[in-house]
């Protein structure tokens, strides 16, 4: 029996989007490293096992696959792509496409697909947004590709995506990496979300003293109105869930260490070396290294007493502040997080388009929230230096949200409660709306120490200093 397409890797990634894929209509050779799982995928595939080719090794996977191929690779990023693909390649033709649909590090992409190029086989680079549930009814799909390939592998892909208003949120947005970039730039406006999300319930559990489940409501609330994101209304999931072993709230008994696999931190080194600050999403990397740390932090929590008598004051008012302090931290990110893919779209010559992103990221992704659809119009009309808040849409929001945010920040720094995503993202806003920052004293002493010159504001040229 042939398929028309073929899957490697039957982990839960894996083998629900190859469910995702049968049930849409396609005929799925898979294959996995460890055969008793691809039996046992076989088993759970009830009344689509039908839809499925179990192979047995890559060979057999090959042979199943009329020419020219789409072989979907869904394995941990890294050297088991490259062992995937070295494996693969003297079994394929010119024509064949490899699809990459894991988490990639854009540069490896780009790498692999350089080393292709003499054989004909194509390399597709495509992220994958929405975690187990996404991959099984509908992710967010972010292709790099050429158009030619684009239109082989659309139907597929358009066809297993999620859907907002009818409309697929999957799109070719670049040739090579573009991708894999967006993906990752998406996940790290996901760290930010998620850390500022995970400060206010900080700042209700330590600052207000209240309980899982009323902070809870609170966010059960927000999601309700300007903060409507999938990432709100799964916190308000959690925070109300009972664990039957302690007798409380499950949240109270989880390990406050945070993990993480790598593409927060590609993000914020991508953003620095494109020259745009992700000050949201480094804080976020860093808070979860600090999380990291449970024994320095045991141990520095004896030393360094909490600051007493010091609160945040239990109001509605606080509780509107904090709101509106949300959603000027989560403008911040994603117009932190729009500007590198701007940026990184003109030095790759990607020529990724900013709405279409904001577009296919508003059903199937993490980071789906009520903003994107605003964003995607914001895009369309012509943003001012790729950047949303200089949108006459985002700028009132921004002028009633930032006297909330520095309510917050500064309340909670008073408190001795940390806050570094919240605060990142007001400190990167005092930055960049002031027209003369203080940059000139730098200058000044990088021309003292180095010689490296500076330019005046009332002179062209390049000077240096009496020093």
């Amino acid at each position: 029996m042939s398929a028309s397409i073929g899957l490697i890797g039957l982990g839960v990634m894996g083998a629900n989007l190859a469910l995702n894929i049968a049930e849409n209509g396609y005929t799925v050779a898979v294959f996995n490293r460890t055969l008793e799982r691809t039996a046992e995928f076989m088993e759970s595939a009830d009344e689509l096992a039908g839809q499925f080719v179990p192979t047995q090794s890559l060979e057999d996977l090959v042979a199943a696959l009329p020419a020219p191929r789409t072989i979907i690779l869904m394995v941990p990023a890294g050297a088991a792509v490259d062992a995937q693909m070295q494996a693969l390649v003297p079994m394929l033709e010119p024509g064949d496409l490899l699809l990459d649909c894991g988490n990639a590090d854009f540069n490896q992409t780009q790498r692999r697909l350089a080393e292709l190029t003499d054989t004909g086989i194509g390399w597709v680079g495509v992220g994958v947004s929405g975690g187990s549930e996404g991959a099984r009814f509908g992710p967010s799909i972010m292709v790099g590709c050429t158009a030619a390939e684009y239109e082989r592998v659309s139907p597929v892909l358009t066809a297993i995506a999620a859907q907002f208003d009818g409309k697929p949120c999957c799109a070719r947005l670049g040739t090579d990496g573009a991708g894999h970039f967006v993906k990752t730039l998406h996940n790290g406006i996901e760290y930010a979300d998620m850390q500022m999300l995970a400060e206010a319930y900080g700042i209700m559990r330590d600052g207000l003293g209240w309980s899982a489940p009323k902070i809870g409501e609170v966010f059960a609330r927000w999601n309700d109105g300007v903060l409507n994101a999938y990432l709100v209304e799964i916190t308000a999931e959690v925070l109300k869930v009972h664990d039957d072993t302690s007798g409380g709230p499950l949240v109270d008994v989880i390990a406050d260490r945070a993990g993480q696999k790598g593409t927060g931190t590609w993000s914020a080194i991508e953003a620095q070396k494109l020259g745009q600050p992700a000050t949201t999403v480094e804080a976020a990397v860093s808070a979860r290294c600090v999380s990291s740390m449970s024994a320095l932090r045991t141990a520095l929590s004896g030393v360094y007493a909490s600051d007493e008598g010091a609160s945040v004051s239990a109001s509605d008012d606080t509780i509107e502040a904090l709101e509106l302090a949300l959603l000027a931290g989560r403008l911040c990110a994603y117009s932190q997080g729009f500007t590198a893919i701007a940026a990184a779209s003109e030095q790759h010559q990607w020529g990724v388009p900013l709405a279409e992103v904001a577009e296919i990221w508003r059903a199937g992704c993490i980071i789906r929230s009520r903003l994107l659809d605003d964003m995607a119009s914001a895009f369309r009309d012509g943003v001012e230096f790729d950047n949303l808040l200089t949108h006459d849409h985002f700028t009132p929001q921004m002028t009633v949200a930032v006297p909330a945010l520095r309510q917050i920040v500064g309340a909670s720094v008073a408190a001795g409660l940390p806050i570094p995503a919240l605060s990142a993202a007001l400190a990167w806003f005092d930055g960049i709306r002031q027209a003369r920052g203080t940059a000139n004293l730098i200058q000044a002493q990088r021309d003292f120490f180095g010689s490296h010159s500076f330019e005046r504001l009332d002179e062209a040229g390049s000077f240096h200093g009496p020093w």
